[in-house]
């Protein structure tokens, strides 16, 4: 007789580091992120705190100094920490993502040179794509590299880059050939240095400005910034991959990355969602509307039931996804869907929350009112659920071709 298998079973390390990380999250960001969120001010030492606790390094390798696990337990982390302040888990999102790239196709050399470093926090990752005039078509950029001598230069504005201020290094992708056809062909990622907190690097950094930083109307705490290549000189050794394998495979390495991306951002919605869905639980049993606590009231325990309902749903969608990835199946669709459902239930069982709350949940007195700001981000990062439905439904067809 066969034996059913939870599908939410944690093996012992992601229970452990679970547990570890959600008790971080009630005694040290959960207190304390109203007051950076109202601020606008980055977390430091919060994230000091995630160095010591070995966050920055999940999905890095022991070999350089990481934990090498895998990315369900890394989805596990990113939903506890959303819980929290999603601005925590965008601190590691796009170091993540950098990892990702290097792990997957750097040269041994780039990762010797970045991996320890990353493991520890010491060197935290950005990662940038979009441009003031280009969002979700990729293949538009207009970012360059022109090679010069032995160098590359780089020339081009990009915008909404998380950590673009205060990491240390970029990975940046240009196009390396405007000519080409079509034009994914012609675009390569570069793996560009930079001083963390400065605004116009100069001496060996020179040509890449940090503008003061995006006013965002949630997702605070967190910067995001336009970044300035004007004349930065990259060696060839600094393409991802070096120059003879990753010339031209920026578009399909970038591509690669978003898919744990898009894990990563669904782990977000489901973290948010866990924790409007807590705060709605708590306030209707806590107030009282015509003599009773508002979730003796049916229509309240209907929208705590829908809520309820999604978040389960996403949270599964998403360890589908990203199990599916660490087996090495093909999970684009299932990332896809991860994200879209996701996001979507982030932001509806946020204003479902938000609801209950009645008038106190525009008050700044409660923390739903912070939720509600931060929850529409993750309709629009890597990827409109526009975007998502169009490349779920397109790989849906391929998959299934007549």
């Amino acid at each position: 007789m066969a034996v059913a298998t939870e599908l939410m079973e944690k093996n012992e390390i992601q229970r452990d580091i679970t547990e570890m990380v959600r008790n971080f999250v009630d005694k040290e960001i959960l207190p304390n992120a109203e007051h950076y969120d109202h601020e606008d001010s980055f977390p430091g030492p919060i994230v000091e705190q995630m160095k010591e606790l070995g966050l920055f390094g999940v999905t890095i390798p022991e070999e350089y100094g990481g934990m090498g696990l895998d990315l369900t337990t890394y989805a596990m982390i990113v939903e506890e920490l959303s819980r929290g302040w999603i601005s925590i888990s965008g601190v590691v999102n796009t170091h993540f993502i950098g990892s990702y790239l290097l792990m997957k196709f750097g040269t041994d050399e780039q990762k010797q040179y970045f991996l320890p470093r990353m493991a520890t926090g010491e060197m935290r990752a950005a990662f940038s794509l979009s441009e003031p005039e280009v969002g979700s078509d990729v293949q538009g950029i207009k970012a360059v590299a022109t090679k010069e001598g032995e160098d590359w230069v780089l020339n081009g504005q990009k915008m909404w880059v998380t950590n673009g201020l205060l990491s240390s290094v970029v990975f940046v992708l240009m196009k390396n050939d405007p000519k080409a056809d079509p034009p994914y062909k012609g675009m390569t990622c570069f793996i560009t240095e930079k001083v963390p907190g400065e605004s116009e690097n100069t001496g060996k950094f020179a040509g890449l400005v940090i503008p003061p930083k995006i006013k965002k109307m949630g997702y605070k705490g967190v910067e995001s910034t336009e970044l300035v290549y004007d004349g930065y000189r990259c060696p060839p050794d600094r393409i991802l991959g070096g120059e003879e394998a990753g010339l031209g495979q920026g578009f399909r390495q970038m591509m690669d990355a978003l898919e744990v991306g898009r894990v990563n951002v669904a782990a977000r919605g489901v973290g948010i969602a866990q924790r409007a869905l807590e705060l709605a639980l708590r306030y209707s049993q806590e107030r009282k509307a015509f003599g009773k606590p508002i979730g003796q009231h049916q229509a309240i325990q209907f929208k705590l039931a829908d809520m309820a309902t999604k978040v389960e749903a996403a949270r599964l969608l998403t360890f589908k996804a990203a199990r599916m990835k660490d087996a090495g199946q093909r999970s684009d669709v299932e990332a896809g869907m991860a994200k879209l459902f996701a996001s979507e239930t982030g932001k509806e069982v946020v204003e479902e929350a938000f609801r209950i709350h009645g008038g106190y949940g525009y008050s700044k007195e409660y923390e739903i009112e912070r939720l509600y700001r931060d929850a529409p981000l993750l309709l629009i990062g890597e990827g409109t659920s526009e975007i998502q439905r169009m490349v779920i439904g397109r790989k849906l067809l391929e998959r299934h071709k007549l």
